[in-house]
């Protein structure tokens, strides 16, 4: 799934960037209130981190513009702990949480996953994804099958079902599932998610993922 982190502190945002990664999330960063309501507009993201203290535009002001134009994407503010103020004009201004510098890297990840399986009405409980007896552990990035066969999952792989765990039914294009799986920019023409798919199915059975031919695909249970 692809994020948004919006934090003007360099060392912090590369330190949390690096763990959003190493825990697989696709990630996009921006440093100012300007570059980050464009990026905002133009992708549609899981959730943003939106630190209030930015340079150009405040983040309280981004907030508001993203909720005007009807912008719901799920946000969790970033504060000083000391500035309850803030907090409340946040939640005010549409945030769907907030947290308080400095921080633990595990409350903001439990926070993000709490985010995203109310956003997604998803099976999501300690760290795991279930569906219909495939259980994802998003700790350990493995997969185990209704038969209980265990199998560990590479970076993409794990991403991609992540998404489609999050997405049962639903049709997904190679453009959509690629947004979310890569940190750089996707080339159409390539086959690469096919390719990844392709390893995908070889683990978990091919019956999960459907192929509907020039549309993309469909993650469900026909077993």
């Amino acid at each position: 799934m692809r994020l948004l982190l919006v934090e003007d502190d360099a060392a912090l945002r590369d330190s949390i960037g690096k763990q959003l990664k190493q825990t697989g999330f696709a990630l996009d960063l921006a440093d100012n209130g300007v570059d980050a309501e464009f990026l905002g507009d133009e992708t549609a993201y899981a959730v943003v981190i939106l630190d209030l203290g930015l340079p150009q535009r405040n983040g309280l002001e981004v907030l508001r513009n993203w909720r005007k134009k009807g912008n719901r994407v799920p946000v969790i503010v970033l504060t000083a702990r000391d500035t309850w103020h803030e907090r409340v004009d946040g939640l005010k201004a549409g945030a769907d949480d907030y947290l308080g510098k400095p921080f633990h890297f595990e409350e903001l990840l439990a926070r993000l996953q709490a985010l995203i399986r109310r956003n997604w009405n998803a099976d999501l409980g300690q760290n795991q994804l279930h569906y219909h007896g495939l259980q994802l552990d998003e700790e350990r990035q493995q997969v185990t099958s209704p038969e209980g066969t265990v199998m560990d999952l590479t970076g993409i792989e794990f991403r991609l079902l992540r998404y489609f765990m999050l997405h049962p039914g639903k049709l997904c294009s190679q453009a959509q599932l690629a947004q979310h799986v890569y940190d750089h920019p996707y080339d159409h023409e390539s086959n690469v998610i096919e390719v990844y798919i392709s390893h995908l199915r070889r683990k978990i059975g091919k019956d999960w993922i459907q192929t509907r031919r020039g549309q993309g695909y469909i993650f469900c249970h026909t077993l």
